[in-house]
């Protein structure tokens, strides 16, 4: 197929404008090329000469090439003009300084920076391909491989699932996923960019497999974290609080906040490459998610699963509002410690008890009891002892006298109360503490609430009240000084919990709320994990999982906030019956108020009444545990729902496993009958290079986007200033970014990103983020894209590939060898990508690139492509394209955007119509290609090549290089004989002769050994060109080593254990060790020999 010069296009195809044929490289240029490709660590192939066709005739020269020679002679003939006038004029510096002067302007030439890159592909369109000496793509630059692509892709609909003819899923299967729906808060974090590059790899991966694939796109509403957010911008800017500008104003003001960062956070995941069906984008406000949540609250209230009750709650008094148990952080502390608390000028003391005493009510006699939030006992409504504690038995009954407020504290028995710590004695606050509730419920005790909701004390704390908590704390154990009941305060190992979005410290409320009964629908979440419906990943995931669900409590679901989905529930209020709110008699629900008035009519059939809804929101967890079915279109019966649910994975962090995976699992079974997908992955958590957990505080977040694109130092501290960070916060951040981003962050692109943020992906361990790993992969992204240029230089421009990527029977052993790699590598990555193994499916891909094809292949075939016959040439190119092109499409669900770039490229196969790499075929096992007895016999080649070049150069011998290689086997003996052509090309330029001998035949004399392996050693002959003594010392330096390897490997293998642990295969591979380090050691002890023999000549 013929390609176009311009873009390396299929003829017809749109392309970039024709710039001319690339320049032709002369015979010198090309051989100084080949030769040095071994030793560019960057792997910086240039395109070689064409192998040519030795039975064609003289070639007739077209137009073009004959206008190419004529502005050559006239640049030749300009140039031998400049140099002759040059000659005749007089001499005013020496030749040198002129010399050194052309130097420094050409070297200046190639460090001018290139001019602003101007993407000049409409938007939509297939890009514009430019020719690959073009200014922008003689060397890989992430922003111009990157550009245009992403839109095409887009608009041409190639991420949109694909259906059969009968409208079902296609025959290969489905793959159906949804992307775990970031906050839309701000910008997104490495944490997304590792959820997305794991996500798009499957989704990629598995599109590639021909199967009907989707992955839903969108965003959470996120309420705690984005009101949070706002009201601290709004406090910021105007000193105003939500209640200032009340809650229809605050919502808008979030609208408008969620408009602009959920573009943002779209913006990112399309130029991280995410395949995204964008035309099923959701969100959990949208119209059908919201009627999903309605629905859901108002089933299971119907069903008795959500009921109304005044219990206990986690209240965050800054952010107003209560919290379940997971989104609280609990801080231990060893003793006394001063903390930071909101709304407070000095730090607050924690981690200390204190200990202080009741008078008995009508005796003189006091009881002592201790607690470690001291302003708690003003909401005391009881004090608990052991039955069976002698000292307080005359108690039994009795009442103790509280001093500030008029209440008298029953003393009740229990055996709560340990008769062995403090006094025995133990306070009880009922309304303030989880085990005192409990108490409280048994013995029928008072439940008095001592605090506003803003975190003052309320009008039963008497003298205390108005005061703020913490203060209050101070001032009651004054006042109990005051009164001689104080005794003493102690370090107490305490647990303090935290508000995780306000940082502030969390107060026990009793608070009438809705709760979500959770004990049955755990122990079907469970079943179907443990009965293998749902596989979770890792296995120590899975333990979590199982662990949490059996201790789990009831969930509270209301939530103080003014930014959700309101609660649909009505409080009834009967003309002349005032009711409590806490009653859930009182309340119903509605998927419309119409519904809801219905059925309190019914409940109260002669009764006027008018219908309050509950101001307050769901908890965000309740809308999101929904998103599998809802992004799908349930309640609505849908196509989707139909043909791709259950989904097919979850990947997300293991942080959120109980926030919503269990709980995406429980609601799916229990609204849709299914299971909402058939796994869940849970990845690591991204830190820092140093293991931290990244914050925003701290300077370490890092933004995708700026490590793709590349940001300064001065950037990056304006970034800091933008945000809601304290002006303190912002010091410690800038500090950070100085000392780890000395030079900010370097250019790395997304595909470097990607790849180097699945390569980090074991299934084990946090990841410590580090800049230089993402910047070593983009030194790969290099090595991919000079690879394929040198390729596409050596096709010819009417080159046609095979029909299939199979063999023709004409393949040297070089190519049996690379296409017995490709085909291992296509099996073991599949295979490593459907475990989830994705550190070791992007290992096999680099060492498939770097090492085999890059390293090996591509060198060697330049030989065979340059000395070989027609047919050696035609099956040597055929093979390069067969590997090149195996490898792009390998790559490609890691590297989307550089292998898309190249794999337009390249001439298509004859019936090969896919318009791009996304719907390409994923490479597959062929056990035609399969072939270790090549793979054995070429890597012997190489073994021997290497073990001639390693000679080479520890005795430095330059030229003249004579070398005999031994072989101690008949197969390894034909091997070399047979490939003696090719180990000479592939040892290098200072060998003048290489010989195959038997293993029969005495060592050559004058010579020194590499053992390669057990069947082969290749000798040098040093006599009369080496130090003789300092080789004598080296030699007994490595028979040292080679010994130590011998007795390390003796004892390995003679250990019992590892005799009935290990498995053959692993055992022999043992075995082969020793067999080549004592083939190394007898050679070393021959060499000894021979040189001590050389010395007395």
């Amino acid at each position: 197929m013929a390609l176009n010069a311009a873009s390396h296009n299929p003829t017809g195809a749109k392309t970039g404008p024709i710039t001319g044929p690339p320049p032709e490289v002369s015979s010198e240029t090309a051989a100084a090329l080949q030769g040095a490709q071994k030793n560019d660590p960057l792997g910086q192939h240039e395109g070689g000469q064409d192998g040519g066709d030795k039975e064609a005739g003289t070639k007739v020269k077209s137009e073009k090439e004959l206008e190419k020679e004529r502005k050559k002679g006239e640049k030749a003939k300009k140039f031998a003009e400049k140099k002759a006038k040059t000659a005749t004029a007089p001499s005013t510096a020496p030749t040198t300084s002129k010399t050194k002067e052309k130097k420094t302007k050409s070297d200046a030439a190639k460090n001018e920076p290139l001019p602003e890159y101007v993407e000049e592909t409409p938007p939509g369109e297939k890009k514009i391909l430019k020719p690959l000496d073009d200014e922008f793509h003689k060397a890989y630059i992430p922003q111009v491989v990157e550009s245009a692509w992403y839109a095409w892709w887009e608009k041409e609909g190639f991420f949109q699932p694909e259906f059969g003819p009968d409208g079902k899923i296609k025959k290969e299967g489905m793959f159906s996923v949804a992307w775990p729906p970031p906050n839309v808060t701000g910008a997104l974090h490495m944490g997304h960019a590792l959820t997305n590059a794991l996500q798009d790899t499957m989704v990629r991966w598995n599109r590639m497999q021909g199967k009907t694939t989707l992955w839903v796109p969108g965003c959470d509403h996120a309420g705690i974290a984005t009101q949070a957010v706002v009201e601290n911008m709004l406090w910021r800017r105007e000193k105003k609080t939500r209640h200032d500008i009340g809650r229809e104003a605050l919502v808008k003001l979030i609208w408008e906040w969620k408009g602009d960062y959920h573009k943002k956070i779209n913006s990112v995941l399309r130029r991280m490459g995410g395949s995204f069906d964008w035309t099923r984008e959701a969100f959990t406000m949208d119209e059908n998610l919201s009627a999903a949540v309605t629905e859901t609250f108002v089933q299971l209230h119907e069903e008795g699963i959500i009921y109304r009750e005044n219990r206990l709650v986690n209240w965050d008094v800054k952010l107003n509002t209560s919290l379940s148990n997971l989104e609280v952080v609990n801080k231990e502390l060893e003793g006394r410690t001063l903390l930071d608390v909101p709304g407070y000028d000095r730090k607050v003391e924690f981690g200390v008890i204190t200990h202080f005493q009741y008078e008995i009510d009508g005796t003189n006699e006091k009881i002592e009891v201790a607690t470690t939030r001291p302003e708690t006992m003003l909401g005391d409504t009881a004090i608990v002892v052991n039955p069976k504690d002698p000292r307080y038995e005359h108690l039994h009954g009795k009442k103790a006298k509280h001093p500030f407020v008029d209440r008298l504290l029953p003393i009740v028995a229990d055996d709560y109360a340990d008769m062995n710590f403090g006094s025995g004695a133990v306070k009880m606050t009922p309304a303030h503490d989880p085990n005192d509730f409990n108490l409280g419920k048994k013995h029928n005790l008072e439940f008095i609430n001592i605090l506003n909701d803003d975190g003052t004390m309320n009008h039963n704390t008497g003298q205390f009240q108005g005061m703020k908590r913490f203060d209050a704390r101070y001032k009651v154990i004054e006042a109990l000084k005051e009164r001689g009941l104080y005794v003493k305060w102690e370090h107490n190992k305490m647990t303090v919990p935290t508000s995780e979005r306000s940082k502030d410290v969390i107060e026990p409320l009793l608070k009438p709320q809705w709760w979500m009964k959770m004990r049955g629908l755990a122990d079907a979440a469970m079943k179907v994990v443990k009965d293998g419906e749902i596989k979770i990943r890792p296995e120590w995931s899975e333990k979590s999982y199982f662990r949490w669900l059996e201790g789990i409590n009831d969930w509270c679901l209301s939530r103080q906030l003014w930014w959700g989905h309101q609660i649909p529930a009505y409080f009834i209020e009967i003309e002349g019956e005032p009711g409590e709110d806490s009653d859930g008699d009182r309340w119903v629900t509605g998927r419309t108020e119409a519904e809801a008035e219905e059925k309190a009519r019914a409940k109260f059939p002669k009764k006027k009444f008018t219908l309050k809804r509950d101001p307050d929101v769901l908890d965000t967890w309740f809308s999101s545990g929904q998103w599998p079915y809802s992004t799908l279109g349930w309640p609505k019966k849908t196509h989707e729902m139909e043909n791709l649910y259950p989904t097919s994975v979850m990947e997300t962090g293991w942080d959120i496993l109980f926030f919503w995976i269990a709980r995406m699992i429980i609601m799916g079974i229990k609204m849709t009958g299914q299971i909402p997908f058939r796994e869940v992955y849970c990845h690591s958590l991204v830190r820092d290079s140093e293991g931290r957990k990244m914050s925003k505080s701290l300077g370490n977040v890092i933004d995708p986007i700026d490590l793709m694109d590349g940001i300064g130092l001065e950037l990056l501290h304006e970034k800091l200033k933008t945000g809601n960070l304290d002006p303190k916060e912002v010091v410690t951040a800038t500090k950070f970014q100085k000392t780890s981003f000395p030079d900010g962050l370097p250019e790395c692109g997304a595909d470097a990103l990607r790849f180097g943020l699945v390569s980090y992906s074991t299934g084990g361990s946090d990841i410590n983020f580090d800049i230089k790993v993402m910047h070593g992969y983009r030194k790969f992204c290099n090595k991919i894209y000079q690879a394929t240029k040198y390729v596409l230089g050596t096709l010819d421009p009417s080159f046609t590939p095979e029909p299939t990527a199979g063999k023709t029977g004409n393949e040297s052993l070089a190519e049996h060898w690379i296409l017995h790699k490709m085909t291992i590598a296509a099996k073991e990555i599949n295979q490593a990508l459907a475990d989830r193994e994705f550190s070791t499916a992007t290992l096999i891909a680099y060492q498939y690139w770097y090492t085999n094809l890059c390293d090996v292949y591509i060198e060697n075939s330049k030989a065979l492509i340059r000395d070989g016959d027609t047919k050696t040439r035609h099956s040597a190119v055929n093979t390069l394209y067969t590997a090149l092109e195996a490898g792009l499409t390998m790559i490609h669900p890691f590297m989307p955007f550089l292998t898309e770039e190249l794999w337009q490229r390249l001439p298509r196969r004859p019936d090969d119509k896919n318009p791009t790499i996304v719907k390409a075929k994923y490479p597959t096992y062929n056990k035609e290609l399969d072939d270790p007895a090549a793979e054995e016999a070429y890597e012997l080649v190489l073994a021997v090549s290497k073990g001639i070049r390693s000679l080479m150069a520890e005795y430095a011998i330059k030229d003249n290089g004579l070398l005999s290689i031994q072989l101690f086997t008949a197969t390894a003996l034909d091997t070399c004989a047979a490939q003696l052509p090719a180990i000479r090309s592939l040892s290098g330029k200072g060998v003048a002769d290489v010989v195959v001998i038997d293993g029969k035949v005495t060592k050559p004399a004058g010579c020194v050994p590499f053992a390669v392996n057990a069947s082969a050693t290749v000798f040098l002959l040093v006599k009369r060109r080496v130090d003789i003594d300092k080789e004598i010392e080296k030699a007994r330096k490595k028979m040292e080593k080679a010994g130590e390897v011998v007795r390390k490997q003796r004892g390995i293998l003679q250990d019992e254990a590892f005799k009935s642990k290990v498995k053959e295969d692993l055992q022999e591979r043992e075995r082969e060790k020793l067999r080549d380090a004592e083939k190394e050691v007898e050679e070393m002890e021959r060499s000894l020999e021979e040189f001590e023999r050389l010395k007395l000549e």
